[in-house]
């Protein structure tokens, strides 16, 4: 398995805000698919999108299926701050396990990348929930990195963009932005 360009350059896979705002220093990013993970609004935001009285929702890496996301090669000299930053981003409740799992770029390469998986034993581990709760989640949410709402619409667009169509999240972008291009039938029950 290569590592890219140095075999000390640290690979990195977004499937939610990262791809649309990796907040780090990278060398090139790359359409990539995780085996074994699929996204998921699975995970009660406590801190980013909302707070522990009024919870927002946000993406985790739940097991099964196909993640299609971006991987960003970070230079060797930049992967311990890297690594420093997405720790304190993705690691505020602890609700996500940090691991390294085999990446498939989609220029054939295949990488080792760091990955941010929902931890399902987490009191933040939401699972699957009805349409109608998503929604409910994700418009009440407002926490640190600002609201909910526009988190579901930025991660759908830039999916959009990378040509992945996520059906939870286009059909919540329709509700929450009826004036986007239909994308997807609306939300029910």
């Amino acid at each position: 398995m290569s590592n890219g360009d140095n075999a000390a350059d640290l690979w990195v896979f977004g499937y939610g805000s990262l791809i649309w705002r990796p907040g780090f220093a990278f060398e090139e990013s790359v359409a990539a698919r995780l085996h074994g993970y699929h996204r998921s609004l699975c995970v009660f935001s406590h801190v980013h999108r909302g707070t522990p009285e009024r919870p927002g929702l946000v993406l985790g890496l739940d097991r099964g299926g196909v993640c299609r996301g971006l991987a960003f090669r970070v230079a060797a000299s930049q992967a311990e701050e890297t690594v420093a930053y997405l720790r304190a981003r993705e690691q505020a409740t602890s609700v996500y396990l940090e691991r390294h799992v085999s990446l498939r770029l989609d220029d054939r390469r295949q990488v080792r990348g760091l990955v941010y998986v929902a931890d399902r034993k987490h009191l933040q581990y939401a699972g699957k929930l009805p349409p109608a709760e998503l929604l409910k989640l994700v418009r009440q949410g407002r926490g640190q990195s600002g609201e909910n709402p526009d988190y579901v619409l930025q991660t759908h667009e830039h999916l959009r963009k990378m040509g992945v169509y996520d059906p939870v999240l286009a059909a919540l972008a329709q509700e929450l932005a009826p004036g986007l291009r239909a994308t997807h039938p609306p939300l029910r029950g």
